[in-house]
């Protein structure tokens, strides 16, 4: 497999034909320096039909053929969450480069397991977190770093969806990782810990569903230097998906789309408020362009890591899931079984 140079187009197959694969391949499609050639689905037909709708050249009925297909730079890998690991390891194995979609794995074992399958294989391995990469949260972080609020003491931050949804749908299926904590709380998990590293203690309660899910958690993490982060969850009510960050000498607030803001405001002791906006240039708030563009600059960096989604920060937000996990009771069907050597 080729290494991409800058004047080349970044080469990418994509796995799965779901809600986001469409989301994702549309932004590639606007992306003059990004080509999607392959896609693969366990059915052929829902592979072909994907590749008609979007005019990638090859479709696979099945992840092998994707993952040893030489032509291809790097696997978006877009399944549910509880196939992350077997299709992204496949992936790893066949030689490719991966973005994998977020919540990165089940649990912290699994993450594990890739994260050392990429160092050995010297391939490129980064979680589909967007939200690090959108150009306004990354100013905002900026700003923290800088001290522009002085000392972080607190961060809150929230992501509920409405429902009602069915024991059937994938966010109630303990087989698919279902709940509201790992397909929106990793969200203002990510958050705080992009903020302030990984918490020393973790509380948390949770309301479960009859299939074992959780319907909402709350969770609050500590840090040893004081600093608290209050972080809830749901899929039974939707929230304002707000984030406010206060520091010692001021706060910034961020209303809502905390994961993919349009403004954020900046309160300074003794200062009026500055509100940063996002630029129009950078696209809609929806786009999953920014976390594209970052994989095809490491890869013509000749990098294997992402720094702005480095593979510790992800390993770190997914002990503090299973920490959260351990607290509220939630367990899926084989995450006893014994761990896959790499």
């Amino acid at each position: 497999m080729r290494e991409p140079r800058a004047e080349q187009r970044v080469r990418w197959g994509i796995l799965a034909t779901g809600g986001i694969a469409a989301a994702f391949a549309a932004d590639l499609v606007d992306l003059p320096d990004a080509e999607v050639v392959a896609v693969a689905s366990r059915g052929e037909e829902s592979a072909r039909a994907f590749a008609e709708r979007f005019g990638i050249p090859r479709a696979y009925g099945g992840w092998e053929d994707l993952a040893r297909d030489e032509d291809i730079d790097v696997v978006y890998v877009a399944t549910p969450h509880a196939a992350h690991r077997a299709a992204a390891g496949l992936c790893l194995e066949g030689g490719r480069n991966v973005l994998c979609e977020k919540p990165f794995t089940l649990n912290l074992r699994e993450a594990e397991e890739l994260v050392a399958l990429a160092r050995e294989r010297g391939r490129f391995l980064m979680e589909a977190m967007w939200m690090y990469c959108n150009p306004l949260v990354r100013r905002l972080k900026a700003l923290v770093d800088d001290g522009a609020i002085g000392e972080v003491r607190t961060v809150q931050a929230d992501f509920g969806l409405s429902g009602p949804f069915p024991p059937a749908h994938r966010l109630r299926d303990p087989h698919l990782g279902g709940g509201a904590l790992l397909d929106l709380g990793v969200y203002p998990v990510s958050f705080a810990q992009l903020l302030l590293g990984e918490p020393a203690d973790v509380t948390a309660r949770a309301v479960l569903s009859p299939e074992g899910v959780d319907l909402q958690t709350g969770a609050l993490l500590s840090w040893d230097g004081g600093a608290l982060a209050s972080v809830h969850c749901s899929i039974t009510g939707g929230t304002a998906t707000s984030a406010s960050v206060t520091g010692s000498r001021g706060r910034i607030d961020v209303p809502s789309g905390f994961f993919h803001p349009d403004r954020f405001v900046l309160h300074r002791d003794g200062r009026e408020p500055e509100e940063f906006a996002a630029d129009p240039a950078d696209g809609p708030r929806t786009s999953l362009r920014h976390e594209a563009l970052e994989v095809m600059r490491a890869l013509r960096a000749g990098e294997t890591e992402s720094p702005l989604v480095p593979l510790d920060g992800t390993l770190s937000v997914m002990r503090t899931l299973d920490a959260v996990r351990e607290r509220i009771g939630v367990r899926y069907p084989g995450e006893d079984a014994e761990p896959v050597l790499v």
